[in-house]
C-alpha cells in the first residue's frame, strides 16, 4: 500500500504446524488474544511499521488521547451517516477514536489501520516518519476546524523559536518568530541531543570578515550576531533526529550511525529566552523512542514506549545469557543421534501441554530460525528435516529436554522494576523491556530517529484504567466486538479439534483365522461418531455408553485399523484422563469396542503399538540355496515370511481407503518396488521416487538409496509409501549392495508357524 521503501525481511526458518494444520486453520480463523503484555500491536499493512510506531506514540500520549476522547458525536457526526450528502461527518478523528478504543480494549494481539488509512485517502504514498508526523497533524486539524478539538493539538505540540540578530555597531536587534510542532536536530558532528541544542540555542552564528550583516538603522553591511531561543515551550516536544545526510562527493545519501546520546529527563532552560520560573517549567521526561533499523532506501520502525498510564503488564526480560547450556558437540547424522523436527516439536508439546507456535514463537520465532541461532548445540542434517546435536548424547531428546527445560521452562518470580516500565511495540508484537535498553539505540544501522519528551509537572489522575474517558458508545463497540472473537475462538476451536471417529462394535464381529471379521456385510456394526479431542478418553468412553443403551459389562475401546486379512487391534485406551490429542487419535481413526477380553466367546491377543520399543529382535543369517528337486503338487497362495505386504498411494499423504496393495519380496530393492508399483497403477516414466510416512502421517523423507534393500531399510508389512513425482537429488556417496551374495542378512520376529515346510 505505502510501497517498498519500509518493506521488511522475511523470517527465516520454518514453522512446525504440517500441512494439514496449517490448511485445516485457513482464512477464518480469527485473531489470537492479547499477549502476556496486555496491550495491543497493529497490523502491519505492508510497509506501515512507521505508521504504526507514531500511531502506538499517540495513543501512550494519555492527554492527546483524552482530548481526542472528549469529542462526541454531536461535533465528529456518527460513520454511518458518512455516505450522506447532507451529513457533516468527520472520518479521520472517528476513525483515529476507533482504532485507539480498539487498541485499549479490545482483546486481539493487534488492530488493524485501513479504516484509518483509507479515510486519509493514503493509497499509493509512501511517508518518512517525521514527514508523516506533520502529515497527520495537519490532517487532523484540518478535520477538526469548528469543533471545540479545533486546537488542542496547538495546545500540546505549538511552540515557538525566537531568531535574533543584534548589530555589533549600533546594539540594532532585529527578530523573528518561528512556530515548531517538532525540533529538527542535527546529529552529523556532535555526540549527544544537549550538545544539537547549545549549537542551536546558545552557540552564536557570527556575521564578520565578507560575510557581513546589512543593518537596517545603520543603513550599511556591518559585523553582526546571530542566534536562537525557545520562547515558548510546548507541554509535549518532538525531536526529530537528522539521521540522513548527502554525500556530496559521492552524490549519494548514508545514514549517520555514529553514537548519539540523549537523556531520560532533561532541562531546558539554559535553551529557552526567557529563564525564571521553576525547573519543573523547564524538565522534560523522554517517554517514547522511535528507531529506524536499516539504511537510506530501506528499513524498518518500531517503537520504545514508556507505559505513563500503567495500562500494560511488565515482566522482566530473560537474560538469555545464563540459560545458555555450554555444551561442545561432534556431528552426527545416523539414527538414534539425529531426530525428526516435527518429533521435537511433539516431545516439547508432551512435556509443557503447548505447541512452539503457540508458547514461543513470538518471543523466539520460527523453530527453525531457533535451531539455526543456536548453531553451537544443534546442527540441521537430511536437508533441514532432521536435527542433531554437536556432540554424541546417550539420547538426543533426552539432552533437548534438558535443553528446552533449562532454557524455556525456567520460571522466574515476578520482579517489580525500579523506575517506569517500557515495552518495544514492533508492529504486532509487543514485549518488556529495561529502561537501560535505550542506550542500545545510541548507534548503530538500528538507532533512535524520533524522541518524543512529555513536561515532567504533568499529572496523570488514574492508573491502571484503560477506559478512563472513553465515551461509552465506544466502550459498548468494544464489548460488541469481544463477545464477537470469543465465539469465533470458540468456534474455531471446537471445529479445529473435532474429529470422526470409526466404532466397530464388538457384537458385529467375530474371530476367524486370528482376525476379527464382520458378520455381515452390510455397514451396521460402524458407527460414525463426531468427538472433540481435547476431552479425555473418559468422557469418550461415556459418550459411546450412551450411545450404546444396551450395552452390558465392561467396555475396552482399542485403536485399530482394517487391513485385508481383517480388522488388526493396537493399544487399549486405558488412562480415563488423557485427551484423545494425548493418545494420538486423528480424524478418521478406527477404534474396536469391547469387553477388552474375547469376541463371541473367541479370545482374542493382540500386540500394542507401544511394547514395539521393548521388543527384542533377533538377527539371523538365512542362506538362500538352489533346491536340487522343485516341489509338486498343488500349492497355496500366502504371504510368506520372503515377502512384505505394502500398502501405496500416487501424489500425495492417502485418505482413508484410498491406500493401493502390493505384495514384493523383502529382498527387492527401492528402484524394483517402485517399478512394481508404477506398472501396477499404469505410470511409466524415471520423474518418480518413493516416500515414507513420518510419525504423524504425512509425507515424509524420501527413499535415496534406489539400490538398497527393503528390509535393510527396515520396511516392515502394512507401510504405507508414497509414489511422489520427481527427481531424486544427486548421491553425494552410497552403499555398494552386491547381486551375487548368497547370504542375507534378515531381522525377524520369533514367530512359529504350523503347516509350513
Amino acid at each position: 500500500m505505502f510501497g517498498n521503501l519500509f518493506e521488511e525481511e522475511e523470517s527465516e526458518g520454518f514453522s512446525s504446524a504440517s500441512p494439514k494444520e496449517r490448511a485445516a486453520k485457513g482464512t477464518d480463523e480469527p485473531p489470537p488474544p492479547r499477549g502476556r503484555s496486555h496491550l495491543c500491536g497493529i497490523k502491519n499493512q505492508g510497509g506501515t511499521c512507521y505508521l504504526n510506531s507514531l500511531l502506538q506514540t499517540l495513543l501512550f500520549t494519555p492527554e492527546f488521547r483524552e482530548e481526542l476522547f472528549r469529542l462526541g458525536p454531536q461535533e465528529l457526526g456518527c460513520l454511518e451517516d458518512k455516505d450522506k450528502p447532507e451529513a457533516k461527518v468527520r472520518v479521520i478523528p472517528l476513525q483515529l477514536q476507533r482504532l485507539f478504543t480498539r487498541l485499549l480494549l479490545v482483546d486481539q494481539q493487534c488492530a488493524s489501520t485501513t479504516d484509518l488509512t483509507d479515510s486519509f485517502g493514503w493509497n499509493s504514498s509512501q511517508q518518512d516518519v517525521q514527514e508523516l508526523n506533520r502529515i497527520l497533524f495537519s490532517a487532523l486539524e484540518h478535520s477538526l476546524v469548528g469543533t471545540s478539538g479545533s486546537t488542542f493539538i496547538h495546545r500540546l505540540y505549538h511552540g515557538t523559536i525566537v531568531n535574533s540578530i543584534v548589530c555589533k555597531e549600533c546594539g540594532n536587534i532585529s527578530q523573528r518568530q518561528e512556530d515548531f510542532l517538532d525540533l529538527t536536530v542535527c546529529v552529523c558532528g556532535v555526540s549527544s541531543l544537549e550538545e544539537a541544542l547549545w549549537n542551536m540555542f546558545v552557540e552564536e552564528e557570527m556575521f564578520e570578515g565578507t560575510n557581513l550583516y546589512c543593518c537596517a538603522r545603520c543603513d550599511r553591511l556591518v559585523t553582526a550576531a546571530k542566534s536562537a531561543k525557545l520562547k515558548k515551550l510546548p507541554p509535549f516536544m518532538t525531536m526529530s533526529l537528522l539521521r540522513f545526510s548527502f554525500d556530496f562527493s559521492k552524490l549519494e545519501r548514508y545514514k549517520e550511525t555514529g553514537r548519539y546520546s540523549f537523556p531520560l529527563t532533561i532541562n531546558l532552560r539554559p535553551f529557552c529566552e526567557q529563564t525564571d520560573g521553576d525547573d519543573t517549567d523547564f524538565t522534560y521526561d523522554l517517554f517514547s523512542v522511535i528507531i529506524h533499523k536499516g539504511g537510506c532506501y530501506g528499513g524498518h520502525y518500531h517503537v520504545y514506549i514508556k507505559d505513563i498510564d500503567e495500562l500494560g503488564r511488565w515482566e522482566p526480560p530473560e537474560v538469555k545469557e545464563v540459560c545458555e547450556p555450554k555444551l561442545t558437540f561432534a556431528v552426527h547424522q545416523e539414527s538414534p543421534k539425529s531426530v525428526l523436527i516435527d518429533q521435537l516439536g511433539q516431545k516439547l508439546m508432551d512435556k509443557i501441554g503447548s505447541s512452539w507456535s503457540k508458547k514461543f514463537r513470538r518471543q523466539y520465532g520460527p523453530i527453525g530460525k531457533f535451531l539455526h541461532s543456536h548453531s553451537d548445540v544443534f546442527m540441521l542434517v537430511s536437508n533441514g528435516t532432521r536435527v542433531a546435536l554437536k556432540a554424541n548424547p546417550p539420547n538426543l531428546l533426552e539432552v533437548w529436554d534438558f535443553y528446552v527445560s533449562f532454557f524455556f521452562l525456567t520460571v522466574h518470580p515476578p520482579v517489580c522494576q525500579q523506575g517506569s516500565h517500557w515495552f518495544d511495540l514492533n508492529d504486532s508484537t509487543v514485549t518488556s523491556i529495561r529502561e537501560s535498553d535505550i542506550e542500545k539505540q545510541f548507534q548503530g544501522k538500528e538507532s533512535a530517529y524520533m524522541l518524543f519528551y512529555r513536561k515532567t509537572q504533568l499529572f496523570r489522575p488514574t492508573l491502571n484504567n484503560p477506559l478512563y474517558k472513553v465515551p461509552s458508545q465506544l466502550i459498548q463497540m468494544a464489548q460488541d466486538e469481544n463477545i464477537q472473537l470469543q465465539q469465533k475462538r470458540e468456534q474455531f476451536e471446537a471445529s479445529n479439534n473435532t474429529v470422526e471417529l470409526q466404532l466397530h462394535l464388538a457384537p458385529f464381529y467375530r474371530l476367524d483365522n486370528g482376525a476379527l471379521q464382520p458378520i455381515s456385510t452390510e455397514p451396521s456394526g460402524i458407527t460414525a461418531l463426531s468427538f472433540d479431542r481435547r476431552k479425555t478418553v473418559g468422557d469418550l468412553r461415556l459418550t459411546i455408553y450412551q450411545m450404546q443403551e444396551l450395552w452390558e459389562g465392561d467396555m475396552a475401546l482399542t485403536v485399530a485399523k482394517s487391513l485385508p486379512a481383517g480388522l488388526h487391534l493396537y493399544n487399549t485406551l486405558t488412562a480415563d484422563d488423557v485427551s484423545l490429542y494425548s493418545v494420538g487419535i486423528h480424524t478418521n481413526s478406527d477404534l474396536f469396542v469391547w469387553n477388552g477380553r474375547e469376541v463371541r466367546k473367541g479370545f482374542l491377543f493382540f500386540f500394542p503399538l507401544v511394547d514395539f520399543n521393548l521388543t527384542s529382535w533377533m538377527s539371523f543369517r538365512f542362506v538362500v540355496r538352489r533346491s536340487r528337486r522343485e516341489p509338486s503338487g498343488n500349492r497355496s497362495l500366502f504371504l510368506c515370511t520372503l515377502q512384505l505386504f505394502l500398502l501405496y498411494t500416487v501424489g500425495s499423504a492417502p485418505s482413508a481407503g484410498m491406500e493401493m496393495d502390493i505384495i514384493v519380496e523383502k529382498t527387492c530393492t527401492v528402484k524394483e518396488c517402485l517399478k512394481a508399483m508404477l506398472d501396477a497403477v499404469g505410470l511409466d516414466g524415471t520423474c518418480w521416487h518413493l516416500r515414507r510416512l513420518d510419525w504423524c502421517e504425512e509425507v515424509g523423507e524420501p527413499l535415496m538409496d534406489e539400490d538398497a534393500p527393503l528390509s535393510a531399510l527396515k520396511i516392515a508389512s502394512g507401510e504405507t509409501l508414497v509414489v511422489t513425482e520427481g527427481l531424486l537429488p544427486p548421491k553425494v556417496s552410497g552403499q555398494l549392495y552386491s547381486d551375487h551374495c548368497s547370504v542375507v542378512t534378515f531381522n525377524y520376529f520369533c514367530f512359529s508357524f504350523s503347516g509350513i515346510s
